[in-house]
């Protein structure tokens, strides 16, 4: 059941869904995709979840009534499509998995390294939502074996670079900042540069798979 939601005085939250889907990502790409080309009028920005889709307008060009009503046909159309046979861009992510945190989640989960490191490489994540920093992907599809809560204690600061996990996701820290999830390795890939257009070479909906390589492999691609 879609229920269109304010959130304060210039957003419109659309619930699309009551749990996450693999494929509902890339479906509520292009819900956007198709908002942003017929209410480019109304609407200033579109922030995808796993879930929903957040609606910021112009308050002085609408309101969330009116927005609703404009939505609503976008929606019907939205939910006769039928199943797309595209399954969303595919992105290989060198990893060198030295984390520091790697070991304790070893332990934690019962496992050896090799085999987290075996698990977390061999499984494809599917990018739900980007936030919490610009770049930041939360990426779905992390193995049950390795599910952990967040940390009791973030860190003040998580490398650039970073690739963590907790619960059932596993992200990559795209600047240094705060953060709570378990480090396990490092990506010399940038997921962020404001100078390029788009800024973030991972969009909601998209694939990603993480490839092992060694430290020598890892420091070439830094530049080192």
């Amino acid at each position: 059941m879609i229920r269109c939601e304010p959130v304060g005085a210039e957003a419109l939250l659309l619930v699309l869904a009551e749990r996450p889907d693999p494929l509902l990502p890339l479906r509520i790409a292009r819900l956007a995709e198709r908002i942003r080309r017929e209410l480019s009028g109304l609407v200033i920005d579109l922030v995808p979840g796993w879930t929903d889709l957040l609606l910021h307008y112009d308050l002085l060009c609408t309101d969330h009534r009116q927005l609703s009503e404009r939505v609503a046909p976008l929606l019907e159309a939205w939910l006769a499509e039928p199943a797309a046979a595209e399954n969303g861009r595919l992105h290989r992510l060198p990893v060198w998995y030295a984390g520091e945190d790697l070991a304790e989640v070893a332990r934690a989960c019962g496992l050896s390294v090799e085999r987290v490191i075996e698990l977390h490489a061999g499984a494809e994540y599917r990018v739900g939502a980007i936030g919490f920093a610009p770049g930041f992907a939360y990426l779905g599809g992390l193995d049950a074996r390795l599910a952990l809560p967040r940390r009791a204690t973030p860190r003040t600061r998580v490398p650039a670079g970073s690739l963590a996990i907790a619960e059932r996701q596993t992200a990559v820290y795209p600047q240094a900042s705060p953060g709570g999830w378990h480090l396990i390795g490092l990506c010399p890939t940038p997921l962020f540069d404001a100078a390029q257009v788009p800024p973030c070479p991972l969009a909601p909906g998209d694939r990603v798979r993480f490839e092992p390589v060694d430290e020598a492999a890892y420091r070439r691609a830094c530049g080192a």
